[in-house]
């Protein structure tokens, strides 16, 4: 497995409408992207303006097949205005 999380910082006015957006492309990206095994959008109701996603893939290349889904390039643009910043982190699985 391949695992990629994403913290967003948005504007908290946008928080609504960002949600909407994510919401849709994880649905999208587990309904379908065969490599996409889970896509969780998670939120801390204490920080309105942070947004955490945990994502399972089956390996690096499904991951970069998912960049390049017409879902995700439509929530790229969407919702960039509602970014203050982003940090993505990939992890691969160790096997003992």
């Amino acid at each position: 497995m391949y695992a990629v999380t994403v913290r967003f910082e948005i504007k908290p006015e946008t928080a609504s409408a960002f949600l909407d957006l994510i919401r849709q492309n994880a649905r999208a990206s587990v309904r379908d992207e065969p490599g996409c095994h889970q896509f969780d959008v998670c939120t801390d109701p204490d920080s309105p303006g942070e947004v955490f996603l945990y994502e399972l893939y089956d390996d690096r290349a499904a991951f970069a097949a998912h960049m390049t889904t017409a879902h995700f390039i439509s929530f790229e643009a969407a919702s960039a205005p509602f970014v203050v910043a982003k940090d993505v982190r990939c992890y691969a699985e160790v096997h003992q």
